[in-house]
């Protein structure tokens, strides 16, 4: 699993934070998602996807090596699953 985490994006929530907090933080002056772990252990992956799912800005994408598949958060998009997140390939 690698991960990736938008600062651009990131509104400040928490919610990664929270989800993850072995893999995620927010730094002091903005409150903006610090990635900690862009590989986490195969342990923490199912809290990372609950972090992607729940992030309200977007901001987290995780791809799994070796697959076209990127799963990011969304409130309305085609390929929806119904639990906030969906999978699709992502154009550059």
């Amino acid at each position: 699993m690698d991960v990736q985490a938008d600062r651009d994006r990131c509104l400040g929530a928490g919610m990664c934070v929270l989800t993850a907090p072995g893999v995620f933080d927010q730094d002091e002056d903005e409150g903006l998602v610090l990635l900690l772990d862009a590989r986490p252990p195969q342990d923490r992956h199912a809290a990372v996807r609950i972090a992607a799912g729940v992030c309200p800005a977007e901001a987290v994408t995780i791809s799994e090596p070796g697959s076209s598949t990127t799963v990011r958060t969304a409130t309305s998009a085609p390929g929806r699953r119904g639990d906030g997140i969906f999978t699709e390939p992502l154009s550059p």
